[in-house]
């Protein structure tokens, strides 16, 4: 799955702050220069109706990442600054939150500019902008996104764009409907993606080049490795980078059982009993084939469970709806192949049913997948619990997890109705 999608459906999942247990790094170049970090959102100099937008968001107090970042991004004179953190820690919010402040309203035309790297993402970034916006009526944003058609001549009078490269670059130098000159913020976001994505990365430096050298420049990404450090060297000078410790996955927080059953129908029986016990938070079912996913998710429909299903062979609007129904609760139950094992974070998730192991092509464990699976129901420092459903011909597969990890998964009678019980509480 594109990097890229998964970022738009970790955006739609995350509507509050994930808390989050990693140290904040900070880079700079002088090391003795004073920095400022807040505990509230009322200790910046945010105007009113921001404030309100904040908490429309249901942001209560600022996360860790925003604690560093919204001080230095509102800073005056402006800093150019590198945000690196994962998803749900509030970076979006943090450079909206930027962008409505250096947006001066009484000026109609545009002043901040944003780029993403999809359509779809772009337009998450606005909705964002929207609602933390909400009460400053006079702030306007359009979007360089295709389909949204500017004759040439057009005024733009909105001080937020927000696009992909592509067509904001032909807005800039095809059609000459936007000035860059007088861009005072210019915010890259997902910046890990651009440089990966080919053609991305050379638009974004063209559109950069463009800019005044008083540009404030911020530049959001869920990794910091080598690639990302490069590409900003070449288009930040000197700025500030603050990031999270990396996150490892591990097991130690995710308690983990298997069952041996006979047949599929048999695991069927067995997963019911499960999803009988286990009714607090939401679980997500992975599946090796999409047609062993397909087969599961009618089974438990025509039996009266709610469940939604995410496959590869969806569209990147049909799994943001699958997603964002399973956010807001609507099903209790995600069955998903392994296009889901990594990347997506829901919170809520508090138990994970492998119905079958991950195997690669050779018929051996798939560690770092089953790692990745598991890994949904223990995420940012929550316990979590895992179970897999096994085959008695693949319960060879279960030993090699337990000496490759150096862990032990016990095994549970599937019809032990007292243990589960006592599982779940």
């Amino acid at each position: 799955v594109p990097l890229a999608e998964l970022s738009l459906m970790n955006k739609l999942i995350h509507t509050s702050l994930v808390e989050s247990q990693q140290h904040v790094e900070i880079l700079q170049r002088d090391p003795s220069s004073p920095l400022f970090s807040i505990k509230t959102f009322e200790e910046l100099p945010l105007k009113k109706e921001l404030l309100q937008g904040v908490y429309m968001m249901g942001f209560n107090r600022p996360s860790k990442i925003q604690e560093q970042a919204l001080p230095l991004m509102l800073a005056y004179p402006p800093q150019n600054l590198i945000a690196q953190s994962q998803s749900g820690t509030g970076k979006t919010a943090a450079f909206v939150l930027a962008m409505l402040s250096r947006a001066s309203a009484s000026e109609k035309y545009p002043q901040c500019l944003c780029l993403a790297p999809t359509y779809e993402l772009a337009l998450q970034i606005g909705q964002v902008v929207r609602t933390i916006g909400k009460f400053c009526t006079d702030i306007k944003v359009n979007y360089a996104v295709r389909g949204n058609r500017v004759l040439k001549g057009t005024v733009l009078e909105e001080q937020i764009i927000i696009g992909t490269p592509g067509t904001t670059l032909d807005w800039c130098f095809k059609q000459r409907i936007l000035d860059l000159t007088k861009i005072s913020l210019f915010v890259l976001d997902e910046a890990d993606i651009m440089i990966d994505t080919q053609g991305l990365s050379c638009q974004s430096i063209r559109i950069h080049r463009a800019l005044p050298k008083s540009c404030q420049v911020l530049l959001f990404s869920a990794t910091y490795k080598e690639p990302v450090r490069a590409f900003a060297e070449r288009i930040i000078p000197d700025p500030i980078v603050i990031k999270l410790r990396e996150e490892e996955l591990t097991l130690g927080n995710i308690r983990q059982y298997f069952m041996v059953c006979q047949s599929s129908d048999e695991q069927y029986r067995a997963l019911c009993n499960l999803y009988g016990s286990f009714t607090i938070g939401q679980v997500m079912i992975f599946c090796q084939t999409r047609r062993l996913a397909d087969w599961l998710s009618g089974k438990m429909s025509r039996d009266g469970h709610q469940v939604a299903i995410l496959t590869a062979e969806l569209t990147v609007v049909q799994r943001a709806s699958v997603i964002q129904r399973f956010r807001e609760g609507k099903e209790k139950v995600l069955i998903a192949t392994n296009v889901c094992a990594r990347g997506i974070d829901v919170q809520q998730v508090t138990t994970v049913v492998n119905f079958g192991l991950p195997m690669d092509q050779d018929g051996e464990p798939d560690f770092e997948t089953y790692l990745h699976r598991i890994g949904r129901a223990g995420r940012f420092g929550h316990r979590g619990i895992a179970f897999s459903v096994v085959q008695r011909e693949t319960v060879q597969l279960v030993h090699k997890i337990e000496e490759y990890f150096q862990t032990t998964i016990k095994q549970l009678d599937p019809y032990d109705m007292d243990e589960l019980e006592k599982l779940a509480s």
